[in-house]
């Protein structure tokens, strides 16, 4: 699913022709009446500016000629309507000429350099940022609509007027939808609900935000929608009298303090309350702040005396108070709110802000069009700085992820609207999704602190790294210059940057990793052939044409990507090496080494690449490329095969194990000889079953045991029966080696209340 709007589809051939034979003078005096309309709207702009906004409309309405919208309608008063939207926000003269031509590049086959030359670059730009990307080829509709929003992304961060138009497009297709078959209407209004709601409450435009979520929520839960606006009005009927005794009461206690303010009732939507009773678990009958108040003062200070006055008028509810003046959301939004108890025991919400705080709530970046002085030409700059810094994530995910559907999962993670408001220890706020961690802190400060960070700590106290954060936590993050991000990470991540850095990092090196051991790989079956390595220098006249060679045949763009398929087990090293030795012999670009050089245990520039006897070396320094296999795990000292899973990397198995024997026989040419390090980097993993003797301490006993050999037990499981006289456990160890394990076996033999002890090997 796209950018473009939706209603743009032309109506079925019978309904076109019923559209076609309606009188043309009844259709162009309707389309007038909407220019009309428009034109009203826009006494903001100069003359020479509405006479732009004419040429603009001509054109698109040429452009348009012979359209109908699913309605019937002509098409060209869609984009009337989503100007006229732009004009409600006093964008300028080249946002209602986008507005206008919003979809002229895409249905009528209007070009860029055509709209350039006719309105110039600036509205050119806006309107190639709002067109999908429909003329390429996509394999799925999740892909192009990935891919278009992509698009739509970086053209917002050149000029947020790209989203606001966009905003404008959706919610005028979202008030017509009615006309569109059911199928696509369900579609858009879920896209519309995950997406473009979330994006518009992000930018502060609430008014929009609000009617996209209830016209979505009509759409995709028809039934649920109806029986609570069914629900809703009853209520209203019901409770109109305790709104308008608390708005006259609020008046007057406003009066003797001799405070001018403002007092507006509002209702609360059908969707606030259905998502209120979905996350709460609560029936209708339940949710009781239906209904709420706004409070404008003149003065920030004025809008503290309201608050005075209103908690000694009603009493507050405890924990139901928040301050957006000294801490404003994210998206600029401020205001105070207060829940109170009303004279009937109902909860009533108040918020109260001032004049200009106000315009933010309700048009968010718009308002900085809408509210700045005549003749101030700094409300763009001012407008674009904003939405760079609020969609700033979004702009930083869609460059770290390149899969499609992976793209919009973390688009919709991290347009989650609910946020807590932590700080820095140079006291700087950061706003975060609700339930994040110190590691999405980390990545919201920047993506090394992220990429480095291996503690933190809150409030002065040390925290692991999945701790939920609070609202006014202070966060700090230590750093250690190798650490690197840890793939369980991913399991307890909130943020859609944190998750996209997380991922990006962790494909990067295991690229590198499968890069290197395609080389080694290829290097061993090459030196069975005889030969060594071609020179992968691109300027080496006789090993270049080699490598072109090699690669067209094997379908790869280049010597890296062959590699990569070579060490995630896409391509096998052997029928590879034997094809190149061909072309070496062919053309004579590879050297064969001395009868030394064969016998010594390395060879070659690199002497730790390319192992004895063509073995892959195995040390623990491994990562994503080679796997220990978790059926059998092999430590040093056992007798050790590796599997070239087809695009998995090589998975070191026990030569024991049972699911390696059966690997053995459905594919014995995908195995390869692998063997340990002498000395290997890490600790490795050991199952062992213990079965002891239940008694009091039996455990901490168990545990000084394998204490006492220098061994750590990275994991316990006891199993879900109830405690008889004995017990098994089931204990990962770390240990060395084979000799290692064998004396921590040992000394468990020996430990009081352990009756057997066994190694598990598969």
């Amino acid at each position: 699913m796209g950018i473009r709007s939706f209603a743009a589809d032309l109506l079925p051939s019978a309904l076109l022709q019923t559209a076609r034979e309606r009188p043309a003078a009844a259709i162009a005096r309707a389309e007038a009446n909407d220019f009309a309309a428009l034109t009203e709207k826009l006494g903001y702009l100069s003359k020479a500016e509405l006479k732009q906004v004419r040429e603009a409309y001509k054109f698109a309405d040429e452009a348009h000629l012979g359209q109908f919208r699913a309605s019937g309608q002509a098409y060209i008063t869609h984009p009337i309507a989503v100007a006229g939207l732009v004009a409600d926000w006093k964008l300028d003269v080249q946002a209602v000429m986008a507005a206008l031509m919003h979809d002229a590049m895409e249905d009528c086959g209007v070009t860029k350099p055509e709209l350039i030359q006719r309105f110039g670059a600036p509205t050119a730009e806006l309107v190639d940022g709002l067109t999908k990307l429909d003329k390429l080829h996509f394999s799925t509709r999740e892909e192009s609509q990935a891919e278009s929003f992509r698009k739509m992304l970086l053209a917002m961060a050149r000029d947020v007027r790209v989203i606001l138009i966009k905003l404008a497009d959706r919610l005028h297709n979202m008030r017509t939808l009615s006309a569109v078959a059911a199928d696509k209407r369900g579609r858009i209004a879920r896209e519309t609900l995950d997406i473009y709601a979330p994006i518009a409450h992000r930018l502060g435009l609430n008014q929009i935000y609000r009617e996209l979520q209830e016209l979505s929520f009509a759409q995709v839960y028809p039934w649920r929608h109806s029986a609570l606006a069914k629900a809703l009005t009853r209520a209203r009927g019901t409770r109109r009298d305790i709104v308008e005794r608390v708005q006259k009461d609020v008046e007057k206690a406003f009066g003797a303090a001799k405070l001018r303010a403002q007092v507006f009732g509002r209702e609360k939507t059908v969707y606030s309350i259905f998502r209120k009773m979905r996350d709460k678990h609560q029936p209708f009958a339940s949710v009781n702040d239906l209904f709420g108040f706004r409070i404008v003062v003149p003065q920030i200070s004025d809008c503290y005396v309201a608050l005075g006055v209103l908690h000694q008028l009603f009493k507050p509810m405890p924990g139901r108070f928040k301050d957006y003046i000294a801490i404003p959301k994210a998206n600029g939004y401020q205001s105070l709110h207060t829940t109170l108890v009303s004279p009937l025991g109902t909860a009533v919400e108040f918020q109260i802000r001032t004049e200009p705080m106000h315009a933010v709530a309700e048009a968010g970046i718009a308002a900085h069009w809408m509210y700045k002085a005549k003749g101030s030409n700094g409300h763009g700059a001012d407008a674009q700085r904003l939405g760079a810094t609020v969609l700033k994530s979004l702009i930083d995910i869609q460059d770290d992820t390149r899969d499609a559907a992976e793209f919009l999962e973390h688009v919709k993670i991290d347009l989650y609207p609910e946020a807590v408001y932590v700080f820095t220890p140079k006291s700087q706020i950061l706003s975060l999704p609700r339930g994040a961690t110190p590691v999405d802190f980390a990545y919201a400060i920047h993506s090394d602190v992220g990429d480095h960070c291996v503690a933190a700590s809150v409030n002065g106290e040390a925290v692991a790294l999945r701790t939920e954060l609070k609202s006014g936590d202070v966060v700090a993050i230590t750093t250690a210059p190798g650490a690197r991000p840890n793939p369980a990470w991913l399991n307890f991540v909130r943020t859609g940057r944190a998750r996209a850095k997380i991922r990006h990092h962790l494909k990067t090196m295991e690229h590198e990793e499968s890069r290197a051991l395609g080389e080694r790989l290829l290097a061993q079956s090459l030196r069975s052939e005889g030969l060594l390595m071609p020179s992968s220098d691109p300027n080496d006249e006789a090993a270049a044409p080699i490598w072109q060679h090699l690669t067209r045949w094997s379908g790869n763009r280049n010597r890296g990507e062959l590699m990569v398929d070579i060490g995630v087990g896409r391509k096998i090293a052997s029928i590879v090496a034997k094809r190149l030795a061909h072309l070496i012999a062919e053309r004579g670009g590879g050297d064969k080494p001395d009868a030394v050089t064969l016998s010594m245990r390395h060879f070659g520039t690199d002497a730790e690449a390319v192992p004895h006897q063509g073995h892959v070396v195995i040390d623990g320094s491994e990562a994503a490329s080679i796997q220990l296999a978790a059926c059998c795990h092999p430590i040093p000292g056992d007798e050790i095969v590796g599997y070239l899973g087809r695009g998995e990397g090589l998975t070191v198995h026990s030569a024991e194990c049972s699911v390696a024997k059966r690997l053995f026989e459905r594919d014995s040419e995908r195995w390869l000889p692998v063997e340990w390090a002498e000395q290997p980097v890490r600790a490795f993993d050991a199952e062992v079953n213990v079965l002891v003797q239940n008694g009091k301490g039996v455990l901490a006993r168990v545990a000084t045991a394998v204490s006492a050999t220098e061994t750590d037990i990275t994991h316990i499981d006891m199993g879900t029966e109830r405690a008889s006289e004995t017990t098994e456990l089931k204990l990962t160890l770390a240990v060395r080696d084979r000799q290692h394990l064998a004396d921590a076996l040992r000394t468990l033999r020996r430990a009081p209340a352990v009756l057997r002890v066994a190694r598990v090997k598969g």
